[in-house]
């Protein structure tokens, strides 16, 4: 005689969809707040501007530049264009002014910052035809024929970082029994995988990487190997919340902080303090700087993709160390296999994500 299970009340159901929902709500109201908090009212402050050239009448033009712009500039005079050019090239201005009785120049560096380059453009402009002159512009570090924007190191970055943390969940999840020791060399292999995938197609297929495509897949797959050991260490505290955790740490604050769409220069100063230490943040600097101002060298970008790899190397080791202790606590028969439901539903959110 069979023994039918009578099915579960309606509210027990309702409450583990909603439960379910929880999830998905936070994640769309963490990317509307950090999204729209980054990217919706690009606004300039103290973005560094030159005017060329020697002379009371300089120092004039600078100072009226000044009190015109505001805050939203900071600018000095500098002797020569070829002074101007240097400081251009080594990222240490976004602009400089050339007055000229006939033409004057204004000297950018697109490759910089696209969205920078059209803002400075727009606030110096005035200042020529002020003086009812036509304004020549010359970029002197433009980007690439097949990068036109130069935000293809951008979502080259957006790429990788969507397969390694679903890579990270897939591993935590449906690998919860395994040693740590074999989740973590999964966790290397995969992400050597996705940023191969990632590179090959941002490099030879689209030519979103124009140069040292192989520089920057090495310096890729430091990131994506933090972000899955992450991941992986996460999931042992976290659980089922772990993506949550992830898309916050490596997609809300990553995308908006890495000066990818806008500078630092452009954004609040939430946004913009989080630029100088955040892992995506490194990676992008240091791809824009070896595709466009490779004299720059990516010293300091590559200390922040090493110590993020050193936070997820360190993560792993202590979750490894709390499962070990957990385990020991356990009776063994209370060990049982992770249900395929649930990690097909972990699975399912990080991919909605």
């Amino acid at each position: 005689m069979s023994v039918h299970s009578s099915p579960a009340p309606a509210w027990t159901l309702l409450r583990h969809v909603l439960t379910h929902l929880v999830v998905p709500v936070l994640l769309a109201t963490g990317m509307a707040l950090t999204y729209l908090g980054a990217f919706h009212q690009p606004e300039p402050h103290g973005v560094r501007v030159d005017v060329v050239g020697r002379g009371p009448e300089v120092a004039v033009l600078a100072q009226t530049v000044q009190d015109r712009l505001g805050d939203r500039v900071a600018v000095r005079t500098v002797p020569t264009v070829d002074d101007a050019r240097q400081a251009l090239t080594a990222r240490e201005i976004a602009g400089a002014y050339v007055p000229d009785p006939v033409r004057p120049t204004l000297m950018l560096a697109g490759a910089a910052s696209d969205t920078t380059a059209v803002t400075v453009e727009r606030m110096l402009a005035p200042v020529a035809l002020a003086q009812g002159q036509p304004l020549d512009v010359e970029d002197v570090a433009p980007t690439g024929n097949t990068d036109p924007t130069g935000q293809g190191v951008f979502f080259y970055l957006v790429a990788l970082s969507v397969g390694a943390y679903s890579a990270a969940i897939a591993i935590a999840a449906a690998g919860g029994r395994l040693p740590m020791r074999m989740r973590a060399l999964l966790a290397v292999g995969a992400a050597g995988a996705v940023t191969l995938i990632a590179t090959v197609v941002a490099g030879p297929l689209y030519g979103a990487l124009p140069t040292s495509a192989g520089t920057i897949g090495l310096l890729a797959w430091i990131y994506t190997t933090a972000v899955v050991l992450i991941g992986v260490g996460l999931h042992t505290f976290l659980g089922r919340w772990t993506t949550l955790s992830l898309v916050t740490l490596f997609v809300m604050l990553n995308f908006t902080s890495s000066g990818g769409v806008f500078a630092p220069a452009m954004q609040p100063g939430f946004f913009a303090s989080l630029h100088s230490f955040w892992i995506g943040s490194g990676l992008v600097e240091a791809g824009r700087t070896l595709l466009y101002f490779p004299g720059l060298g990516v010293g300091r970008q590559v200390l922040v993709l090493v110590l993020w790899l050193t936070a997820g190397a360190a993560l792993v080791t202590v979750a490894a160390a709390v499962e070990r202790r957990r385990a020991a606590r356990a009776p063994v028969a209370a060990v049982r296999p992770v249900p395929p439901v649930a990690v097909e539903e972990e699975l399912e959110e990080s991919v909605a994500a």
